[in-house]
């Protein structure tokens, strides 16, 4: 759809995932600006059949609904509706919450980055504007901080904050390139689309946003998600640094990596094993002994803090959304269990 707002002519389409946010979802909706080509509003087995509620009460022909089978997160809801979007042609995909705390009417400010080609996936960021923080619940807050520092160690993202924050667009070529059946389906896919997006080297940039909290009930509870995300978010960044210092490029960070490890580890089981003997057979350590452990210790730290200074620099900074080759879009068949589905009520909706 043409729209006044951009330059160029771009296809833009709104994924909503669906579930317990039937009071919510027609004003959402309805708040859709003329930019907006698609919606799709993916039913991720909502109890509350929600998907039945907009067919029933909603007019407008952008909208589309896709129902899962089985309920698969709000992950697997977002992939499911990445998968339609492409499949529709479009060129940005917003994904937008169903419970009205994003307001539709700062969706040109997410896509224009990306159609400008300066980035290749924009999120919202509460954290701006510190005179709004306060609006936060205080758990909430407390809990974004912490997992904010974890997102920015496995992810590799150091620019960015507020990884929760469900508010987000992405290039529809980026998208294409993402492993669909690989990225976690439920609460933790945020994160998860990040650390992919930085294996392919992708520019993200938040966008400043002010967050809306009325009497919708979130299904994210932080206070229990903080210690599980943790064994993720280690996983992530074991696989990161594998696949940047490794695997796809070998830099001085590589050398420092290898050796600032194998120094640590060294100096604190040597330190550790002696002190345990100082300690059981009552006798002092020799000041060598001690330099020996704690030499290692100091170099090796000194080694890993070069590495986090290298790869804090090493944002992705170059946009690839134009150089990424198109995909065809019958590869899609397989990077969503759903895609079949997806094609089918489509077909069926443009047949009615």
């Amino acid at each position: 759809m043409n729209s006044s707002i951009f330059q160029k002519p771009v296809s833009i389409a709104v994924v909503i995932p669906s579930y317990k946010v039937r009071d919510h979802i027609a004003k959402v909706l309805a708040a859709m600006g003329p930019e907006v080509s698609d919606i799709y509003v993916v039913d991720d087995r909502c109890p509350h059949h929600s998907g039945d509620f907009v067919e029933q009460n909603c007019t407008d022909e952008r909208v589309h609904v896709v129902r899962h089978v089985e309920n698969q997160g709000v992950g697997g809801a977002v992939m499911t509706g990445y998968a339609a979007a492409i499949a529709g042609g479009a060129d940005v995909i917003v994904k937008v919450d169903g419970d009205g705390q994003m307001d539709p009417k700062l969706l040109p400010n997410f896509v224009l980055p990306i159609v400008e080609g300066w980035a290749d996936y924009t999120k919202g960021n509460r954290f701006y504007d510190l005179t709004h923080i306060t609006r936060m619940p205080a758990m909430r807050l407390f809990g974004n901080s912490g997992l904010s520092l974890l997102t920015k160690v496995s992810t590799g993202y150091w620019n960015i904050f507020d990884p929760t924050n469900g508010y987000t667009a992405i290039s529809a070529r980026v998208a294409e390139h993402l492993p669909f059946d690989k990225i976690s389906r439920r609460y933790f896919f945020e994160t998860d689309i990040l650390f992919r997006l930085n294996t392919l080297r992708a520019v993200v940039a938040d966008v400043p946003m002010d967050a809306h909290y009325g009497d919708e009930v979130s299904n994210l509870k932080i206070s229990k998600v903080l210690f599980e995300f943790s064994g993720k978010h280690a996983r992530n960044l074991c696989k990161r640094l594998f696949y940047n210092y490794f695997l796809r490029d070998m830099t001085a960070a590589t050398f420092e990596l290898v050796v600032g490890f194998i120094l640590l580890v060294f100096g604190s089981v040597y330190g550790a094993y002696h002190w345990i003997l100082a300690i059981a057979h009552a006798t002092p350590t020799p000041l060598g002994t001690i330099m020996l452990s704690a030499m290692p210790i100091l170099i090796g730290l000194q080694l890993l803090l070069g590495v986090l200074n290298f790869d804090v620099a090493n944002v992705p900074s170059r946009p690839i959304s134009k150089y990424l080759p198109v995909k065809v879009k019958e590869r899609l068949v397989g990077m969503a269990a759903s895609t079949d589905e997806i094609q089918s009520q489509l077909n069926q909706e443009e047949k009615s």
